[in-house]
């Protein structure tokens, strides 16, 4: 008899499936490009509350089985978003809601890490759902938090996320840019008392005195929390 993946691929076993053998294998075929290349919106409109995506065994139908999944809909309190705890896959995830409140990605059961869009996050987001370290707490991981995230527009920073994807550091552009640059970090970490404070005029940053500027000490320690 058939068994299914996580993913709700058929497996079938040999000598079954007389005369249906070439449907289920087109059917599987299609399923599996919906998971490598599907889109699909979701609507998760409503006030607080979980919609739970799915996997429909052997059809195109399951709602958790696309690559990238847009979610939709008006929302008037903070929403969740499941998938299976078994389902080990990576998504690309658009937020596309309307209302001023997160949006968290996770699975259906367990203690393991999600990723929450923020209020005012309505971008996209690269997420591994990786069915680890167990099945009883699988973990949600952000790729583009954990590995510094590049910028695609002004509402999507560059993200540093903490050890237990909790929280994380941004640092976004300005709303309005005067012509496109780069900025170069010092090679060095500088020394006790200076600040990351100077440009040669090029882009390229430096250490100084903060004595030099007569930066006071409160201003320096202020200055090092948002520079490190």
């Amino acid at each position: 008899m058939s068994t299914y993946t996580d993913l709700g691929i058929e497996l079938m076993v040999t000598g079954e499936n007389a005369g249906t053998w070439g449907t289920k294998t087109n059917n599987n075929l299609n399923l599996i490009e919906q998971l490598t290349g599907g889109f699909a919106t979701v609507s998760i409109a409503g006030g607080a509350g979980t919609t739970t995506l799915d996997v429909d065994d052997g059809a195109l139908t399951g709602t958790a089985q696309q690559r990238i999944i847009e979610f939709t809909g008006s929302i008037s309190g903070n929403r969740i978003v499941t998938i299976p705890n078994d389902v080990e896959t990576f998504y690309i995830l658009k937020n596309s809601t309307a209302g001023a409140y997160t949006v968290q990605f996770k699975y259906a059961t367990g203690s393991g890490a999600s990723t929450t869009f923020s209020t005012t996050d309505k971008g996209t987001k690269i997420v591994y759902a990786s069915a680890s370290p167990d099945a009883t707490n699988p973990i949600i991981v952000d790729v583009m938090a954990n590995s510094s995230e590049i910028a695609l527009t002004n509402s999507n920073p560059i993200k540093f996320q903490d050890a237990d994807n909790s929280a994380f550091v941004g640092i976004d552009a300005p709303a309005t840019v005067s012509g496109s640059y780069t900025l170069t970090l010092p090679a060095g970490v500088g020394s006790a008392s200076q600040a990351l404070v100077t440009t040669d005029g090029a882009g390229t940053l430096g250490f100084t005195s903060t004595s030099t500027f007569g930066i006071t000490t409160g201003k320096a320690i202020a200055m090092a929390i948002v520079f490190g």
